[in-house]
């Protein structure tokens, strides 16, 4: 049973593509998550999902991949880093040069300004990538998130609309901190049960993110369809900046082949669940004075989840055809 997870969860590309496929096409099979609600608490369902997404995160951490961090000082330091100025500088660039809709433009930023997606974990297995290091650098960048997204995410979308930074910090304690330190805690002293439950749990974590982007490509499709060609551009923009300047500036830092694959994998793929999350949040969407721009900023994150793990799978294509030196 756990192979077959293990198997099924590989192949989270091809789901992302399907359910997006599917999403498009038949609009009312995915509408339910975009607009529902988890009934016992009110909360919007796309939340709770990442809610869960960010457990699953943190059941498998223990305190040692912690100490991991300091094992692996300088990659760990140099992959942040650029993580949080390649992507939101590329986010407000490609906003900028493409001229986006103020919607459109405050999405692309926001998804620019998460940390870096677990599905880079297995992109970085079948690169011959450092998983240890992948592994490190999503934990690291997920938490140094919680304070950097709302502080990078107000400079920059901020000249576009207001961002209220102090919201966007307390959705991501909600929906980041929380889950992942009651991972944490589960793992550390529920020791059985999380074993039971990480079998499970990675599967759960494709499928919710599967979820949440055909959610709001369903619900966004008339809006994706009037703006499609330039949002395709400043997303492929996005990311293949990214993963373009994750790899040479690592190469230029003199890093070790096999760490320059996984800091590019790291940057140029986003957390995009997050991004759309935050971007449909009914706090997030009042900031925008015009309802039509409120609906246009999850889409950024919808779009973005297809084309990084396109672009992260054909890399992985590519770079596991050669050992890394």
């Amino acid at each position: 049973m756990t192979r077959l997870f293990e198997r099924i969860t590989g192949l989270f590309a091809l789901w992302t593509v399907l359910g997006v496929g599917l999403a498009w096409f038949s609009p009312e099979v995915f509408l339910w998550v975009a607009d529902g609600r988890f009934r016992p608490f009110g909360q919007p369902l796309i939340s709770v999902m990442l809610g869960v997404i960010m457990l699953g995160m943190g059941i498998t951490l223990s305190f040692d991949d912690f100490r991991r961090v300091l094992a692996l000082p300088r990659q760990v330091m140099a992959g942040v880093a650029l993580q949080f100025t390649v992507m939101p500088l590329a986010g407000f660039a490609s906003a900028w040069a493409f001229g986006l809709k103020p919607g459109l433009a405050v999405g692309l930023i926001l998804v620019s300004c998460c940390p870096g997606g677990t599905a880079s974990n297995v992109i970085s297995y079948l690169a011959r990538a450092n998983v240890a290091l992948s592994v490190t650098m999503t934990m690291a960048s997920t938490l140094v998130a919680i304070a950097l997204t709302p502080v990078l995410t107000g400079w920059l979308a901020g000249v576009f609309i207001e961002i209220d930074r102090w919201n966007l910090f307390r959705e991501m304690l909600a929906v980041v901190l929380v889950p992942v330190v009651a991972g944490v805690l589960m793992n550390r002293y529920l020791p059985k049960l999380t074993q039971k439950v990480t079998v499970v749990s990675p599967f759960i974590s494709v499928l919710f993110v599967v979820l949440i982007v055909s959610g709001i490509i369903a619900k966004s499709k008339p809006l994706i369809e009037l703006h499609a060609g330039v949002l395709l551009l400043a997303v492929f923009s996005l990311h293949a900046c990214g993963f373009g300047l994750g790899y040479l500036l690592s190469r230029i830092l003199r890093l070790h082949e096999a760490s320059a694959r996984t800091i590019s994998i790291e940057v140029g793929m986003q957390n995009s669940g997050l991004g759309a999350s935050l971007a449909s949040s009914p706090a997030f969407a009042r900031q925008f004075t015009n309802t039509m721009q409120a609906a246009l900023a999850p889409v950024p994150a919808a779009i973005s989840a297809v084309m990084h793990v396109l672009i992260g799978s054909l890399l992985a294509s590519i770079w596991s055809r050669r050992q890394p030196e």
